[in-house]
């Protein structure tokens, strides 16, 4: 039997309270009962595995979706201790899976050292929000089972076995009273435990869904760690250093590890991990990194004259341009700010990260002076454009303010001043325009038509934007500014939905204008603010019925069957495939498409904004063969392409 290390048994679990009212607030312990909850339960028991790579003890984890969407997840850590709790009277296992707050993450050495999950809350929270659950322990020469339904014990450990092996798997079904779909969708699993795999080097994480005829699988496992991370982050993209630069410190009492590599982009893409957990607003590390960039790239910059004397430092910002970079650390006893765990507050972390940094990338630089140069020719360019953008947004303001109507001259405003009940329709083409302009609810729809080619804002600084004549009229219409400069709190409509043919054309002009509110207006985006109209793909039409429209061909051959029912064949019906708006009259627009009563519009989120700004750089950037593959990959999802 192997032994460890640390002892890890009864002894190391704690137990601080119980967990009577889970099941009737669950929004408090997952966020909320969505599919976003639902996956929720996956991770929390992933991130134990997860936990156990993070202390040395597990290398694999396995995680499968079964039919009728059960979740197993199966690792070959040391399996969770089975002894009696001298506490509860009953095994520490069981201990884990009924108690709230009770698990191996508040002790000393050994325990967990450093976790990412919910310090004890993730498996009992999980049990009491499934159908039911049954855990198998490999352990101790044994393996032992127990079986849980909705949080009860119906079974408790048994041993069941022998086995020399050790670890954990959990298998559990989800209660479909508590949950809005129990429906888990894959692609958002493999991007989570991707990035969970690029942040714990070494480690094999599978998926795979068994629900289909076909079988869906994604393998993980980085040697490389964030170097992995950030090459996958910039394969769309055209790099200025070839390789990332990487830093590592794993002793002391904060483990560090950075990569970060500079790319022809204008945009900087940053991300911060504490214990494996993404910290979407930063915190100290963040802020370390930061100081450390600007003070080195400075004076290296002075001291090899690429600076002179009379010139101003460059600025964070500048020097932030076209950078990704992934950060990781690991911290014994995070603080965070708020619940959401979305913000470090430790401040002896930027410290340990900023002095790293310093030291590490001033020795890069002086051994690699060829990229030293082009990355600061690039800042110093940055610099010059910042600059250049100030004054193209000075020059905006001061027409606005020098103006009597300082909107658009083609938007069609609504009368409605309140923003949280306007909405703006952004329309390609004037055709389409005209017909919503007249089918529209003045008193709280404006109507904005685009023309032309848009600005491609991935291949663009700020101060080309400001002077874009079709991307000025979108801000102006906004009305909170654009970048570092975007203040939420002064929209003019609380929707801003785009509404584009459903063509090919159609794409590219949703997906040119999802870039731009990405890059320049996340907030929008973040706030739940962006929206896609839905116009209709078909009309039917048969005297002696009103007419009938169809959004998906899915749709269509519904309705085709509920009318067989009915008598009707599809003879007997005149069938319209719209190709654009423009076909649509202004009350067929309104019925269909701009109705709040009946039409569809899709919320646009960011679920997963390292997926999404690495989608937004393949779709959009330099480099072709990403977008090539891309296209191949998911042609045959394809629907509704007109040639």
């Amino acid at each position: 039997m192997e032994k460890f290390e640390h002892e890890y048994n009864a002894e190391q679990i704690q137990v601080l309270d119980g967990i009577e009212h889970v099941r009737k607030r669950p929004g408090m312990y997952i966020g909320s009962v969505s599919i976003r909850g639902l996956h929720h339960l996956v991770y929390e028991i992933v991130d134990n595995a997860v936990d156990e790579a993070l202390a040395g003890y597990c290398t694999k984890i396995k995680v499968e979706i079964e039919p009728g969407n059960i979740i197993c997840v199966e690792d070959n850590g040391r399996g969770i201790p089975i002894d009696i709790h001298k506490k509860t009277k009953i095994s520490a296992a069981e201990t884990v899976y009924t108690q709230l707050n009770a698990g191996g993450k508040f002790g000393g050495d050994s325990g967990y050292k450093v976790s990412g999950g919910l310090h004890g809350v993730g498996a009992s929270v999980v049990n009491a929000l499934s159908n039911w659950t049954e855990v198998t322990i490999k352990r101790d020469g044994g393996i032992h089972q127990m079986k849980f339904e909705k949080g009860k014990t119906v079974q408790s450990l048994q041993r069941i076995g022998d086995s020399s092996e050790t670890g954990t798997k959990v298998r559990f079904l989800a209660d479909d009273t508590i949950f809005e779909t129990l429906e888990y969708d894959y692609e958002t699993l493999e991007n989570r435990f991707r990035e969970m795999a690029f942040l714990t080097k070494g480690l094999y994480i599978s998926i795979e869904d068994k629900r289909g005829e076909e079988l869906k699988k994604a393998e993980f496992c980085y040697e490389g760690g964030l170097n992995s991370f950030v090459e996958y982050l910039n394969e769309s993209k055209e790099k200025i250093n070839p390789k990332p630069i990487y830093i590592e410190k794993v002793d002391g009492e904060v483990p560090v590890e950075i990569a970060f590599q500079y790319t022809s982009s204008y945009s900087e893409n940053i991300y911060s991990f504490v214990n494996n957990i993404n910290t979407i607003e930063g915190g100290t590390h963040l802020e370390g990194f930061k100081r450390a960039l600007t003070k080195t790239f400075n004076d290296y910059a002075k001291s090899h004259n690429i600076l002179k004397e009379k010139d101003g430092n460059l600025q964070g910002e500048d020097i932030r341009e076209g950078i990704t970079a992934v950060i990781s650390v690991k911290v014994r006893e995070p603080q965070f700010e708020g619940q959401t765990k979305t913000k470090l507050g430790n401040s002896n972390v930027g410290g340990i990260v900023q002095s790293l940094v310093n030291e590490a990338l001033a020795t890069y630089l002086e051994e690699n002076p060829n990229i030293a140069k082009a990355i600061l020719e690039k800042c110093v360019s940055a610099s010059r454009a910042r600059e250049a953008a100030r004054k193209a947004r000075e020059l905006v303001r001061r027409k606005t303010s020098l103006e009597t109507t300082t909107l658009p001259g083609k938007l069609a405003d609504c009368s409605s001043k309140k923003a949280e009940e306007c909405e703006v329709y952004i329309v390609e083409g004037d055709s389409a325009g005209g017909s919503a302009k007249q089918g529209r609810d003045r008193r709280y729809q404006a109507i904005l038509p685009l023309w032309g080619k848009m600005l491609n804002v991935e291949k663009a600084r700020a101060d080309k934007i400001y002077g874009n004549d079709k991307l000025n009229p979108v801000i102006v219409a906004v009305g909170a500014g654009i970048g570092a400069d975007f203040d939420i709190t002064k929209i003019r409509y609380g929707k801003v939905i785009i509404m584009a043919d459903a063509d090919v054309d159609g794409a590219h002009i949703r997906t040119l204008l999802l870039t731009f509110f990405f890059r320049y207006m996340r907030p929008l985006i973040e706030n739940g603010n962006v929206f896609l109209a839905q116009p209709p793909l078909y009309k039917l039409s048969k005297k002696g019925i009103d007419d009938i429209y169809c959004y998906t061909d899915e749709e269509l051959n519904k309705t085709y069957e509920e009318l067989g029912k009915k008598g009707i064949s599809i003879d007997q019906l005149s069938i319209q495939r719209y190709k654009g708006l423009g076909e649509m009259n202004p009350e067929q627009l309104w019925e269909t498409t701009m109705d709040p009563e009946r039409r569809i519009l899709v919320r646009v989120t960011l679920e997963d904004a390292i997926k999404a700004d690495s989608t937004f750089s393949m779709l959009m950037g330099d480099e072709v063969e990403p977008r090539r593959k891309f296209i191949e990959e998911n042609a045959k999802y394809v629907v509704n392409l007109d040639v």
